[in-house]
């Protein structure tokens, strides 16, 4: 399966797993770490733009991701300033990916490390995906495999986005006269609010990691939502088994309506739609156990947190 998570607004971020029954994938350690390391310096190029308008009190400038790379090419060490931004944002992605991995290495099914995917524009990556290459047997494998990740990134993502919000200060109209404005999920606004009571989210300018956090918020709310093969669609095929196909056009509707809020709900729903919402049968009929159920619930709780209705729109 290909878990295939977002950024804004059209720009596919892949976070997850990626079925392979047929397909040949590089199993060459130094794939990983190539990739890993190219998307370290494109995130820090985004991240240096990110930086210089944080600290010059401005909206977000998106010409200066251009100067970034420029930076990061003539080595001036003003481009450190970007690793506010990249190291928290690849330590979430990371978190993600080998909560996927290390499910996979419990149960047995061969997965390979994560493949990191660098972007040069919003992010500066598409994220990360790992790549499972043997069948998965039972639902409660399949469950822990498809929580595991999401559940990881947050547990990392939660102290990140702490100090980022306890570094952001109060500038009057700053969050919406960027050359983008970017949604705000439930779990920044109450850490928002805690910070900064009777604040608008309009009057907060974020500090570099909360920024990361925000991409991790994103990429986990998208993969979390209960549609084909990702990481929502396992959870939900190990508790209805094969009637997920009906759920997931369900969830996949739903989508629809949410387009009046972003237009990126509208290209998720055609996107998802493409890339099937069918899932790879699970030949057994045993019904989750309590502990399970609970973990489910935490992930509901994680994907409420998380999801914006207007990710990202133009000012």
């Amino acid at each position: 399966m290909a878990e295939q998570g977002i950024t804004p607004p059209l720009l596919p971020l892949a976070t997850g797993e990626e079925y392979a029954s047929t397909a040949k994938w590089p199993r060459f350690w130094w794939v990983n770490l190539l990739l890993l390391l190219i998307t370290a310096a494109t995130t820090t190029a985004y991240g240096a733009a990110i930086s210089v308008c944080f600290y010059a009190g401005q909206p977000f400038n998106s010409d200066l991701i251009w100067a970034g790379y420029r930076l990061l090419v003539q080595g001036d060490p003003l481009i450190l300033y970007g690793l506010l931004f990249s190291v928290p944002l690849l330590l979430i992605l990371g978190a993600h990916e080998f909560g996927h991995y290390i499910a996979c290495r419990r149960w047995g099914v061969d997965a390979t490390l994560p493949f990191f995917l660098p972007s040069p524009l919003l992010l500066g990556t598409f994220g990360a995906f790992i790549r499972i290459r043997s069948p998965i047997y039972n639902r409660r494998s399949l469950f822990d495999i498809g929580v595991a990740g999401p559940l990881a990134g947050f547990i990392v993502l939660l102290p990140l986005l702490g100090f980022g919000i306890a570094e952001s200060k109060v500038i009057p109209h700053i969050a919406t006269s960027g050359d983008f404005v970017f949604g705000t999920p439930p779990l920044i606004r109450l850490m928002e609010w805690v910070r900064f009571p009777s604040v608008p989210p309009a009057d907060i300018a974020l500090h570099p990691f909360a920024q990361a956090a925000w991409g991790g918020l994103l990429a986990t709310a998208i993969n979390l939502l209960p549609i084909g093969q990702l990481d929502g669609g396992h959870i939900l095929y190990a508790f209805v088994g094969p009637a997920h196909k009906n759920v997931s056009r369900l969830f996949l509707l739903f989508l629809l309506p949410m387009g009046f809020f972003s237009i990126s709900w509208l290209f998720w729903a055609v996107l998802l739609f493409f890339l099937g919402i069918r899932h790879p049968l699970v030949y057994d009929d045993t019904p989750l156990d309590r502990p399970r159920k609970l973990v489910a619930l935490s992930a509901l709780a994680v994907l409420v947190l998380s999801l914006s209705l207007t990710p990202v729109r133009l000012p």
